[in-house]
């Protein structure tokens, strides 16, 4: 089985750019898209449009930087799985977009003011560098759980997130006893030159001292952009996700783990879904547990978008039934389903990406659906078998997932 990263957001996309991805909003400009057009190419970039000190700083970078870094970048995406975002497009989508209704949500307008007032081509070169990744990867490959372990940039979610994993490893069927729970906190990278090139060394192929200066260069150029606030911006850990190597025939030695992002509970907190939305998530993560451990990601037909979203839409009604259950969270189920809006707000447009999560309206019906499974239920003490709650989501599928445009 190939590695997978399963995201609950990748906004990034939204606020930063890819390489051969689009461009956000706030760098649509003639010379960025060039630059775009260029670096997919592999062409020679001219940075004579940034400031002299940025300048300075990518023409350092570009001197350091191994002659097929490109290459090698893209190696380490795919052999860890990053490729696999909700971004990556496809041509294949067999989903037609003018069936559903699907629209712009509080969060995907919080992550495009993220970057408001930074200069977009220093933000395409830091992209372009990987830079966006390199907590994630540094989590992913370096993150271990430790009871010294924080979540939230003041840490005002960590009893909530650390009693629940305990909460979830006795709800669920499944041996789970190796996941570990973990932070990801963006200026703890972008501060310590030392851990920021660890990181930089296994994507460019290198060590970790070959790769100090380079970290260094970078860590100055993201503090040349005072909106990216060292690194402590959201926008670099604007995400949460599980990894497992269950089945895999070459394993890395990564330990199961579920990694919290900084940035996805300070935009949950900033659109007024700080309550639950942050346990709406981690249940979410978990529900991508039960799947590796079932094999649920290989059990289907479905290919392309339509298989991704029905992982995604399976671990939001996972979720939420745990969170609803009386043998779960408990907690009150309208509370639960307003929350449940980070489900919705996280819904996306991306029919003909192969990272397709179901749109706004469809992530909040499964979340609906697990709930009232659990409410519904004539025993209210009885845990549903995980394979038993995948087959009567298997039957309710296709109703979630129907055309729902009003004309």
């Amino acid at each position: 089985m190939k590695k997978t990263l399963a995201w609950a957001v990748t906004l990034v996309t939204a606020a930063t750019c890819t390489l051969g991805a689009a461009l956000p909003a706030a760098a649509a400009n003639d010379t960025t898209a060039a630059a775009a057009t260029a670096a997919s190419n592999g062409s020679t970039i001219d940075t004579s449009s940034l400031s002299p000190k940025a300048k300075a700083l990518v023409d350092e970078i570009l001197a350091k930087l191994p002659t097929d870094w490109q290459e090698r970048l893209q190696a380490a995406n795919a052999k860890y799985g990053i490729g696999d975002a909700q971004w990556t497009e496809i041509r294949n989508s067999i989903i037609n977009p003018g069936d559903y209704q699907c629209q712009r949500t509080e969060l995907t307008t919080y992550a495009n003011s993220l970057l408001e007032g930074a200069d977009p081509f220093a933000i395409f070169m830091l992209s372009w560098f990987g830079a966006f990744d390199l907590p994630t990867y540094d989590a992913l490959l370096f993150g271990s759980e430790s009871k010294s372990n924080t979540y939230g940039v003041n840490g005002e979610y960590t009893n909530q997130l650390t009693s629940e994993a305990k909460d979830l490893k006795k709800f669920w069927d499944i041996y789970s006893d190796d996941i570990q729970l973990m932070p990801m906190h963006g200026a703890d990278v972008f501060s310590s030159p030392e851990r920021a090139a660890r990181t930089l060394a296994v994507l460019y192929g290198e060590t970790p001292e070959s790769m100090l200066d380079l970290a260094e260069l970078f860590i100055e150029l993201i503090d040349s952009e005072p909106v990216l606030k060292g690194g402590a911006n959201p926008i670099f850990t604007f995400n949460a996700f599980a990894f497992s190597e269950k089945g895999d025939p070459q394993p890395l030695g990564i330990s199961d783990r579920i990694v919290m992002g900084d940035g996805i509970l300070e935009a949950m907190k900033a659109i007024g879904l700080g309550d639950t939305a942050p346990r709406a998530i981690l249940g979410h993560e978990f529900g991508h547990h039960v799947q590796y451990e079932n094999n649920l990601f290989d059990n289907t037909t479905l290919t392309g978008p339509e298989a991704t979203r029905r992982t995604e839409l399976m671990a939001d009604a996972f979720g939420t039934y745990f969170l609803t259950h009386s043998r779960g969270e408990a907690l009150n189920t309208k509370r639960v389903l307003d929350s449940a809006q980070s489900f919705y707000q996280v819904g996306d447009c991306s029919f003909r990406s192969n990272g397709h999560h179901g749109t706004p309206n469809q992530r909040l019906a499964a979340s609906t659906w697990g709930a009232s499974v659990a409410n519904d239920a004539p025993n209210q003490g009885h845990i549903l078998p995980s394979m038993k709650l995948d087959e009567l989501f298997e039957a309710k599928l296709p109703d979630l997932v129907k055309p729902d445009a009003r004309n």
